[in-house]
């Protein structure tokens, strides 16, 4: 699978705009295109940030829909928006449990590598980490998103609730010193994030 993330910054007081926006023709939008499996919408309302990953079954399924939601983004995005980024990931690891994730909250450790090392890292999250992942409370997904030509990542973890996410820290920590340590990866931000949407499902 492959994941298209949008991370755009802005005025706090105008996020409900665009929440509205994509929660409605944006995923209207989404649902049109061939190939889309899923999208998540996450925002930090304090700071003023959303996040949103969309998922496809194929890279040219991802491509195609570019080429649609380059051009109705901006007005989806208006007047929040200040910076608007777009990324393309390649799913590397994607475990969901059959847990409530709306309302909850998602941790994003974004991570660099060698490109060489990406697979060093996916084996890594899959063998490592993920069984460590699954014994923290709270727990209902976990993902790992690789940029293979950039040595680019994201590491993602969405929780029930927020004390569930808040709680999970120290352990998620540790978890990630050992996992980026034994993959040679390193950890350049980490974030986290209200869940507003998230509906991602595998083939």
């Amino acid at each position: 699978m492959f994941v298209r993330t949008v991370y755009a910054t802005g005025d706090p007081a105008r996020l409900d705009s665009a929440l509205r926006a994509l929660n409605g023709q944006g995923h209207d939008l989404l649902e049109e295109r061939p190939g889309y499996r899923g999208a998540g919408v996450f925002v930090d309302r304090e700071l003023g940030k959303l996040l949103t990953v969309s998922w496809w079954e194929s890279e040219e399924a991802q491509a195609n829909s570019d080429e649609v939601m380059r051009e109705r983004r901006p007005a989806l995005l208006e007047p929040f928006a200040a910076s608007v980024a777009v990324e393309h990931y390649r799913v590397a690891v994607f475990h969901a449990l059959p847990r409530p994730v709306v309302g909850g909250g998602l941790r994003v450790a974004r991570l660099e590598f060698d490109p060489r090392d990406a697979d060093l890292l996916a084996d890594t999250f899959h063998a490592s980490a993920l069984p460590r992942l699954e014994t923290v409370p709270g727990l209902a997904r976990t993902a790992l998103l690789l940029d293979h030509d950039r040595g680019r990542g994201i590491a993602g973890t969405v929780f029930t609730d927020q004390h569930a996410l808040a709680s999970s820290r120290a352990a998620l920590s540790a978890i990630r010193q050992s996992g980026t340590a034994k993959a040679r990866a390193t950890v350049v931000a980490l974030e986290e994030f209200e869940v507003v949407h998230a509906d991602a499902h595998t083939l």
